[in-house]
């Protein structure tokens, strides 16, 4: 009987060695992951912005120089937008965006470009086009406000028996 305890003493004191021992092994672990970065979109070279100016390249030269837009716009003018992002992920959780740059081309009417915008990540603005959730109407109720709200709503029962039967009791 003692012998069954001293086992038992033993296996918990191996176990919580094991512990001690191992959880600065495996935390000590955790640095040595890097983070997944990855560069998505127009890939940006100086040297191609340089070849570009104001009021003298026109949307054809635009094209040969830099290719093919991301995105155009038609709203208030023309505008073609060359976007870069950065986005980096560790292990298993959801890719995070750390950096993001938006060179914007305006036009005049001539087809020439008017102005060179550039945004960043901070310029953004977070547009949710996809929520999958429907929104419902009324009160959304806590699990108190439920139980305190159902107080008084219960029907006296009817003491005289009734010829219709009633729904969930037996014979109904």
């Amino acid at each position: 009987m003692t012998s069954n305890r001293l086992r038992r003493r033993a296996g918990y004191l191996a176990a919580v060695a094991c512990l001690a021992v191992g959880s600065p092994a495996l935390t000590s672990c955790a640095p040595l992951v890097e983070p997944v970065v990855e560069t998505r979109g127009y890939v940006l070279n100086e040297k191609d912005l340089k070849k570009i100016k104001p009021k003298v390249t026109t949307k054809t030269q635009l094209k040969e120089i830099m290719g093919s837009p991301s995105t155009t716009s038609t709203i208030e003018g023309e505008a073609w937008f060359y976007i870069t992002s950065k986005t980096e992920t560790y292990l298993f959780y959801k890719p995070e965006e750390i950096d993001r740059t938006v060179i914007a081309f305006y036009f005049e009417k001539m087809d020439t470009v008017q102005q060179i915008s550039y945004y960043g990540l901070q310029d953004g603005e977070v547009v949710d086009l996809q929520t999958r959730t429907t929104p419902t109407r009324g009160k959304e109720l806590t699990v108190i406000g439920q139980l305190f709200s159902n107080l008084g709503r219960f029907n006296k029962q009817n003491n005289s028996s009734s010829s219709s039967p009633t729904p969930g009791r037996p014979g109904g």
